[in-house]
């Protein structure tokens, strides 16, 4: 089969990208907004036109319809969502609340790609008692607003850690064929076998420190070189140069580290003889080698913001631990300032999971042109 060709919305730092380019597909543009994440899309994609640019403005102005698109991908951000306001169809779609999801389904409309790819928070699922959900699912199937045509959707949730990626992320991805009607549940299964004969190791359960125990020897930048890996998921992460970048250890003040010291693998801030403030019920949460962490956040650098607590060093994680639990690769440099990254890192589809996801929709395309 020829390459096929992405559209990437909402790319972020692109983790969808990098898992659709490992399965040999071809990013021909993407868009994101945020300057510095762009500038990490851009340094590890430096062959995909990018836009910079308000997502509104590239579907008015029609940027993107120059460009080959057999499937777009991509995640509107979900605060839109978040609203009980809307009941009817015509009145989800017209909600400004909800300008970034019609702008994605905008540019689907223009370019008609065979499949698109839509990954959301599993909360979408239940949002208004499952209304938005429904609305969204009917909008694709409207032959009236596609001039004729209708995707056929489909929807599951996926579970990061049942693909050999050691964290708690779930994710809803749905997924939308042109007038082809798939049988994506038997494709995924088929999927399952076909990576298997690739990577014998894909879904094994993978753990903390399988993720980040070769992390050592940093240089005063964060550069490691020589990394040998010594285990399945090192090794399936591994950069052609053997080395990696943005391992720069947290530091945090006396009185924070302190604390640290107090707790072992598995416990959190109750362990502490003080009354710590958090909203978050894993606050200063100590990671456990041999489990996973839970879901990557934009404040993983932050003792209070969750279980994000190094397993045997008192600190948080570092840039590139992280990157390792999100599945990125050793080779995937991340730019801007020291929030930015954890936000790019934090916002980020693991793009093992996203491999996975380019996989079903080869296989989704093959069993169309097999009919």
């Amino acid at each position: 089969m020829k390459s096929l060709n992405v559209v990437d919305l909402f790319a972020g730092v692109g983790g969808l990208s990098v898992g659709f380019s490992k399965a040999g597909f071809n990013i021909s543009a993407a868009v994101e907004y945020d300057k510095q994440i762009a500038e990490t899309y851009r340094v590890n994609h430096p062959g995909v036109k990018l836009y910079v640019e308000d997502i509104k403005k590239i579907a008015e102005d029609k940027n993107l319809k120059n460009y080959p698109a057999d499937i777009i991908i991509g995640g509107p951000p979900c605060q839109g969502f978040s609203m009980a306001g809307a009941r009817i169809r015509q009145g989800f779609i017209e909600d400004p609340r909800n300008n970034l999801f019609k702008e994605y389904y905008e540019i689907v409309r223009q370019l008609k790609p065979s499949f698109f790819l839509f990954e959301n928070v599993k909360g979408i699922l239940t949002m208004d008692k499952g209304r938005i959900l429904n609305t969204i699912l009917e909008l694709f199937q409207d032959k009236d607003k596609l001039g004729g045509d209708k995707y056929y959707t489909y929807y599951r949730v996926f579970k990061a850690s049942d693909f050999g990626i050691p964290q708690g992320r779930e994710r809803v991805f749905i997924m939308g064929s042109l007038n082809n009607a798939v049988d994506f549940e038997k494709i995924i299964e088929q999927t399952k076998s076909d990576i298997l004969k690739m990577y014998p190791h894909f879904f094994d359960k993978t753990t903390v420190w399988d993720a980040i125990s070769n992390l050592e020897n940093a240089d005063l930048i964060g550069d490691i070189k020589g990394l040998i890996p010594n285990n399945q998921y090192q090794e399936f992460l591994e950069s052609p140069t053997k080395k990696t970048s943005n391992h720069n250890k947290p530091t945090h003040d006396k009185q924070i580290v302190d604390r640290i010291k107090k707790i072992s693998p598995g416990e959190n801030y109750t362990k502490l003889d003080e009354n710590i403030k958090s909203i978050h019920s894993g606050s200063y949460g100590r990671l456990e080698k041999n489990g996973i962490a839970p879901t990557i956040t934009t404040r993983f650098d932050t003792p209070s913001g969750g279980r994000f607590i190094h397993p045997v060093e008192n600190r948080t994680l570092s840039p590139r631990e992280g990157a390792r639990i999100q599945s990125f690769p050793d080779n995937f440099k991340f730019v801007g300032t020291k929030s930015s990254i954890y936000r790019q890192i934090g916002n980020a589809v693991p793009p093992k999971l996203a491999f996975f996801m380019a996989e079903v929709i080869k296989n989704a395309k093959k069993s169309i042109r097999l009919e």
